[in-house]
């Protein structure tokens, strides 16, 4: 069995997740008390956001996309998780949404490993050096899908605190392990991809697009 076919073996769909998160923002925001509330949605769920752009990259997939469905599944879920006030149908759902949001986020660390899921927060909340630390520990797993978001994870913290040339110099070992990247021209588009669906998902949670300096 060749490297590729070994990596092909360990690697699952993010099909249904997707679907399943976007089923879940479209219900949540049928809620009277969580319409226009966004705002109640905390670090957490943007971390949620994150891990669906890493997610992407990490499994095969549009980072930006799968960003945008997790964003808004999670700020839904904060929306809902917030309400002071609504119906018994709103509190029903809101039971609904936070027992989704607890399955998808154990869905996630399933699917990274726990010492990447542990980075994610970091990197939304602009805590470089911690995400940086689990990361390195993430690529360190023998779980080849573990490892590779460890890679990107750490890539994506190179390229949105400013330092680029730190992240192109992995790119020969993103090459080597990620079997959807063939080139390192692959690579920076899927870097650029990565650090816009991460600035899309701090704005949605009302955050500075950017890291300040």
């Amino acid at each position: 069995m060749s490297i590729a076919d070994s990596r092909a073996s360990v690697r699952k769909p993010i099909t249904a997740l997707a679907i399943v998160l976007l089923g879940a923002a479209l219900a949540a925001c049928q809620s009277s008390a969580g319409k226009g509330a966004a705002q109640g949605a905390g670090t957490g769920a943007m971390a949620g956001a994150v891990g669906g752009a890493v997610t992407a990259l990490v499994f095969g997939g549009d980072p930006v996309e799968a960003a945008a469905r997790s964003a808004v599944w999670g700020a839904s879920a904060g929306a809902a998780t917030g309400a002071i006030a609504g119906s018994q149908a709103d509190k029903q759902a809101e039971q609904q949404t936070h027992k989704k949001t607890e399955a998808e986020l154990a869905k996630l660390r399933d699917e990274i490993g726990d010492e990447n899921y542990a980075g994610l927060e970091s990197l939304a909340d602009c805590r470089h050096d911690e995400s940086l630390r689990a990361a390195a520990k993430g690529r360190q797993s023998n779980n080849p899908n573990y490892a590779l978001a460890g890679l990107w994870l750490e890539i994506l913290n190179y390229a949105d605190s400013g330092r680029e040339a730190k992240a192109r110099e992995l790119f020969p070992t993103l090459v080597k392990q990620d079997w959807n990247i063939e080139t390192t021209a692959q690579a920076e588009n899927k870097m650029r991809e990565g650090v816009t669906a991460l600035g899309n998902i701090r704005e949605e949670y009302k955050r500075p697009r950017v890291c300040a300096t």
